[in-house]
């Protein structure tokens, strides 16, 4: 199939310009001049932004195992709908989690058949699977996931200093793949308690931002010993910035990831009892926002990933009001670009600038970005057809994702995604899902 889609605002990797985007066999063919796409067959955007789509290179299916959490078919036609056209999925919350070949294996079997967007997997690094890394990453895992804290998972376990450095001291051995970590360590604070387990603010303190610089500087440290590539992921405490900009400066091979509820939430207006804030590390208050996205502007943050992590409402414990006792995770895969744009806009940012950040940043984070995440002769023909002007209110019960509960419900969003083409094939537009599941197993490729 040969076509073009047209637009007067073409994000391309250098500009925004007019141009027709020609697209055959799922690639991008080229990138003409305006209203010279000749015979192809054209669909005009008019002033609407054609862009590279998303990759979310964080979220948590659950399925195989807890799929009344959330499913593949379920979490991809809702990350279609937010622009999104592949994801990452991490090694947990599923049941088994992916720690070896056959619960991988599993987890490729599941998938099968279910996918609106394309889907990559990570394998998780525990002390107990060591032995496990090298198979995995010759099945094709992207990366490998580790915890620095209690995952909520008791089939997942958190790892040491001592466990850090065998895993890395064996990922070295064969991998160039980022390990990602939960940078989060409680050692030391553990008399910070949640003294009122129905208050938003005391949930906070029981999570100070020391938890994660303290993990962070051991990160720094076996990095820097190993030279290996270790990416943080849902950097939520501005007071780590600086530490991870010193390391980049020495060379160090860190990189790190911010989520849009941290850019777009701050926890002066979270109410008390409102558990669908519940997220680890929590959402901090709102000079810590601001100096995130300072962190945003001055390039220290690389990316920006949903973190979707879904479950049942009952688990919630919404009726309740319990933050001890309620999951925590935040849902807003579908939204994540509307809300970022939604504050960056504010603050000057250009949507090019974002567009790197969701697109190109979680593309080289993979080891994709000589296919994807950029509109670009030869890469796969992921776009998405943005309206940066147009505002909507966020209503649940319209998203698509299994379980409704969202910090977002009744937020006026500014930035809605229209349509959303994977290789070519347009997947999600003006509200609807089309087509059957198209999407594709992406393995990264060994040597």
């Amino acid at each position: 199939m040969k076509f073009a889609l047209r637009s007067r605002n073409v994000l391309t990797d250098n500009e925004i310009r007019s141009a027709d985007v020609l697209i055959e066999n799922g690639k991008i063919s080229d990138i003409l001049d305006y209203e010279t796409a000749g015979e192809y067959v054209t669909e005009d955007y008019g002033d609407l932004t054609v862009m590279p789509s998303l990759i979310d290179t964080h979220v948590h299916v659950n399925e195989p195992g807890r799929a009344d959490w959330e499913g593949f078919e379920t979490l991809t036609r809702s990350a279609a709908a937010g622009g999104i056209t592949m994801i990452a999925d991490m090694p947990l919350n599923s049941s088994p989690v992916t720690t070896n070949k056959d619960s991988f294996d599993l987890k490729i079997r599941t998938a099968e058949g279910k996918l609106y967007t394309d889907a990559g997997f990570y394998g998780g690094a525990v002390s107990e699977n060591i032995s496990d890394l090298k198979l995995l990453y010759s099945c094709g895992v992207l990366g490998f996931k580790s915890f620095m804290i209690d995952s909520g998972l008791d089939e997942f376990k958190f790892v040491n200093e001592n466990d850090l450095e065998k895993i890395l001291f064996e990922l070295k051995k064969f991998s160039e793949a980022p390990l990602l970590v939960h940078a989060e360590m409680s050692a030391g604070l553990e008399e910070i308690k949640n003294d009122n387990e129905y208050s938003y603010s005391s949930f906070l303190k029981s999570r100070p931002g020391a938890m994660e610089c303290r993990a962070i500087q051991l990160l720094i440290r076996l990095s820097e010993k190993y030279d290996t590539h270790i990416h943080i992921v849902h950097l939520s405490s501005a007071d780590a910035v600086d530490m991870i900009k010193k390391a980049r400066e020495d060379g160090l091979k860190i990189t790190v990831e911010t989520c849009p509820h941290y850019l777009y939430f701050h926890s002066e207006t979270i109410p008390d009892k409102n558990t669908g804030f519940k997220c680890t590390p929590p959402i901090r208050d709102k000079d810590n926002k601001e100096k995130l996205w300072k962190a945003v502007k001055d390039g220290v943050i690389d990316l920006i990933v949903s973190d979707h992590s879904p479950c049942p409402d009952e688990m919630k414990f919404t009726a309740e009001g319990n933050f001890k006792n309620a999951w925590g995770g935040i849902s807003g895969i579908q939204l994540g670009l509307s809300a970022v744009w939604t504050e960056a806009e504010k603050r000057g940012f250009s949507i090019h600038y974002i567009s790197k950040l969701m697109s190109a940043g979680p593309a080289k984070l993979i080891g994709m970005e000589k296919v994807k995440g950029k509109i670009e002769k030869g890469f796969d023909a992921d776009i998405i057809i943005f309206d940066p002007d147009k505002t909507f209110t966020v209503s649940g019960k319209n998203l698509f994702h299994k379980n409704k509960l969202t910090p977002y419900e009744g937020e006026k969003l500014k930035g809605k995604v229209i349509s959303t083409y994977l290789r070519g094939n347009k997947i999600y537009g003006n509200g609807t899902i089309i087509g059957n599941p198209i999407g594709k197993i992406i393995l990264k490729e060994t040597f």
